[in-house]
């Protein structure tokens, strides 16, 4: 599994971590029942504390995305579709409130934006 941190990002490392993994799931990449690796191993390898990646994983649990067998490990849930597109369709919400923002402070009117995405949407 290869997750990349940016110590000069402003999000914080263990939600670094914990989007990285979400999107490895929501992609495919990663499939119901494969393991993570352990909380010490990522640390290790990502050079970062312990706590932070308990911290990402204890989220991702929260949320659904990996369970935890006591002695055994962190895996992937099992995901339902409808949990996958909530989940895409928070994404695309985020995205379309900056592109709102923007819109209003660019002075673009709701029908310049739908046409701007109508455009994007049919790849012209």
């Amino acid at each position: 599994m290869n997750i990349i941190i940016s110590n000069s990002s402003e999000v914080p490392i263990y939600e670094q971590i914990k989007n990285q993994i979400k999107n490895m799931i929501m992609s495919g990449e990663l499939k119901s029942g494969d393991a993570l690796p352990g909380m010490r191993s990522l640390a290790k390898d990502l050079k970062i504390s312990v706590i932070t990646t308990k911290r990402a994983y204890n989220d991702l649990e929260a949320e659904g995305f990996i369970y935890t067998a006591q002695g055994k490990g962190s895996f992937v849930s099992t995901m339902n579709s409808e949990m996958i597109k909530e989940e895409i369709l928070k994404k695309i919400e985020g995205k379309l409130n900056e592109a709102v923002d923007l819109s209003l402070s660019a002075g673009i009117s709701l029908e310049e934006l739908i046409d701007i995405l109508s455009l994007i949407y049919r790849g012209e």
